[in-house]
């Protein structure tokens, strides 16, 4: 849209800076290889494309993939000791920031410490807390195929049973194999069924 200016001359308007709410982006599955550390790959190449200003981070403790990607700029994030519990420390900290600074997270998490940090978040009521600020939170959880079928079905729904309403986003890999159970689909299954309300959307992974 051009405007005259005051010597009577068009000049072009600025475009409108890029706006975004704070969003928290968590990748969770407690089965390791099904495709964590791609969905968020290609979740911060997304949102860094549409001018957000994300900040990655990779708490997987026995393989970090998404920080092997040096132009994500990825944090290490270690909240587990040698014992597998959350350190609190830690654990204050980067919940603190996802209150206090105005970006978005997305955090890579690995599957030894998914059901630690979920387990956490739940118990401290963490999502509530966030929403209450404003903060968008969203949980992403693939789901493969093949061998891998039942186990991350059942970390669905371990996370779905205490997830928020509309807060999960469930990424469909038939990498490894069909979604298929009895004939049934992902949005067939009992599983799913039974959690519909938690489910915002899913992505295919053909």
């Amino acid at each position: 849209m051009a405007r005259n200016n005051t010597n009577g001359n068009e000049t072009s308007a600025a475009p409108a800076a890029p706006t975004f709410t704070p969003t928290i982006h968590l990748i969770l599955q407690g089965k390791g290889g099904v495709g964590k550390s791609i969905v968020a790959s290609w979740l911060a190449e997304f949102l860094i494309g549409r001018g957000q200003p994300v900040r990655c981070f990779d708490g997987d403790p026995v393989n970090r993939s998404l920080g092997q990607i040096k132009a994500l700029n990825v944090e290490k994030l270690d909240l587990l000791n040698d014992e597998g519990v959350v350190m609190r420390s830690r654990y204050d900290a980067l919940i603190n920031r996802f209150l206090t600074e105005q970006a978005v997270f997305l955090v890579d998490n690995g599957a030894t410490a998914c059901l630690p940090f979920w387990t956490f978040i739940v118990e401290s009521d963490v999502i509530a807390t966030l929403r209450a600020t404003g903060r968008r939170v969203y949980v992403h959880i693939p789901i493969s195929g093949g061998d891998m079928l039942n186990d991350t079905l059942l970390g669905f729904q371990t996370l779905a049973e205490t997830a928020a309403e509309k807060s999960l986003v469930v990424w469909i890999n038939e990498h490894f194999g069909e979604i298929e159970r009895d004939g049934k689909t992902f949005d067939q299954m009992q599983v799913f069924v039974d959690n519909r309300e938690k489910v915002l959307t899913s992505i295919g992974i053909p």
